[in-house]
């Protein structure tokens, strides 16, 4: 009873509270409204980020677009600010019309852009600069039929990003409140804008080095490859000589000449699959995930460091678990990793003065990790010390090395969503295992 007693009075209360006026509650609704439209509008671009890792354009696009839309406007463009001038990335136009590409940072819009402030103009064509002619006012307003306008700079630590314009066909002076949130998204685009491309600069620049380490290995492989291209070369020299031979006879041995020119084109193709698998591994290439049998990019690269095994003495006992699910990985920059630690191993079991020389890779499935592949040798091993500094960049226990490689491949798994690791074995020897989660 007391609870009941309690509710009744509760109710009474909320009726004896005073309403809000109406204008109060009116506005009140707006602010509401205008800060669901800017988070949406975030929102939006921050998915554009999300779904394009390797194509800016969409976010461009996303920016302009939801600008557009907080205002209420009909033309929306976007200049990106480089040594040359004001680039165009996006324009979105309800009419037929065509912004220059670049734009100088003398240009009126230049101006306004240096002034790191909003600009509106209600009137474009009774601005002072349309009536002094100045060409890109006069084709906005006699070709473009657009009247208002305002020009927001997109500033990230007084650094100018770059202007974000908005405009209109009549002259409808844009409000407060929509200046202000325009402002106020184009000071959050800018924000987010300059991390992207600092992260896709910094991609750039890994996938640079990524690349001159894949080079670097192979020009260590010299001795490997023309080995493997030496083999189906000979064997095409051979069984072409055969062929002449057998077409020379009295009567010619058609039938045996054919099967020895069948063999000269599987000898030719085993070696354009040399060709092909260094091309791969050595040209420049934006990355690109696709389903991959791992041990199948671990078996093409077997042929590779052949020369390098047999110069050294060391055999290659290798373990591949069956029926391995596809991974989903860029081929070129796993084998890069695997390459590496194979070409590590081989040079760390070099300099052994006796014992066995042994490379042992495998790969195995574990269910919470993915597959996991693993490099070990028989050599030396390495210092709890090293351990600790093995993946740190231009840290390396080679004379002539440049400490990059390990940590180049910790940096390609880590970017397929695995992990890579070593560890030390005992009396002797080292082990490199990294996964990558099974899609």
């Amino acid at each position: 009873m007391p609870q009941m007693k309690q509710r009744r009075q509760n109710q009474k209360n909320l009726r004896k509270r005073p309403r809000l006026p109406a204008s109060v509650r009116s506005r009140l609704q707006d602010e509401l409204t205008e800060v669901t439209r800017h988070r949406a509008a975030i929102s939006d671009l921050l998915r554009a980020i999300a779904s394009s890792p390797h194509d800016l354009q969409p976010v461009f696009d996303a920016i302009v677009d939801n600008a557009n839309s907080l205002c209420e406007a009909e033309l929306g463009v976007l200049r990106l600010s480089e040594q040359a001038g004001l680039r165009l990335v996006a324009v979105k136009s309800s009419l037929p019309f065509s912004p220059p590409e670049l734009l100088e940072h003398r240009s009126f819009v230049g101006q306004f852009a240096a002034s790191r402030s909003p600009v509106h103009i209600p009137d474009l064509a009774a601005h002072e600069l349309y009536r002094r002619g100045d060409p890109y006012l006069l084709t906005s307003v006699d070709v473009g039929s657009f009247r208002t306008a305002l020009y927001v700079p997109m500033v990230k630590d007084e650094e100018l990003i770059g202007v974000l314009s908005v405009g209109r066909t009549c002259v409808q002076p844009f409000t407060d409140q929509q200046i202000e949130l325009v402002t106020d998204f184009a000071a959050e685009a800018a924000i987010a804008l300059q991390m992207t491309r600092r992260e896709r600069e910094y991609r750039q620049v890994q996938n640079e080095l990524a690349h001159a380490n894949r080079v670097a290995t192979m020009g260590e492989l010299t001795a490997s490859i023309a080995h493997e291209l030496k083999q189906p070369l000979t064997a095409a020299a051979t069984n072409g000589s055969a062929s002449l031979g057998w077409l020379m006879r009295n009567p010619p041995g058609i039938d045996e000449a054919k099967r020895s020119v069948e063999q000269v084109i599987q000898d030719v193709m085993r070696a354009s699959d040399v060709i092909d698998r260094i091309h791969s591994l050595v040209k420049k290439h934006a990355p690109r995930k696709e389903k991959l049998d791992i041990n199948g990019a671990i078996l093409e690269l077997v042929g590779l460091i052949q020369s390098e095994m047999l110069k050294n003495s060391i055999t290659t006992r290798m373990e591949l678990a069956e029926s391995l699910p596809h991974i989903q990985g860029d081929r070129v920059q796993l084998q890069q990793v695997i390459l590496n630690l194979m070409i590590n191993a081989i040079q760390a079991m070099s300099d052994l003065a006796g014992g066995e020389r042994e490379l042992h890779v495998t790969t195995e499935l574990i269910t919470s990790e993915g597959v996991r592949v693993g490099v070990r040798d028989s050599g030396p091993g390495f210092s709890a010390e090293s351990l600790q500094r093995l993946f740190t960049p231009f840290y390396t226990t080679k004379p002539n090395g440049m400490g990059m490689g390990l940590s180049i491949c910790q940096s390609i798994i880590e970017d397929h969503g695995g992990r890579l690791w070593a560890s030390r074995i005992e009396p002797q020897g080292a082990l490199f295992q990294f996964t990558i989660p099974v899609t």
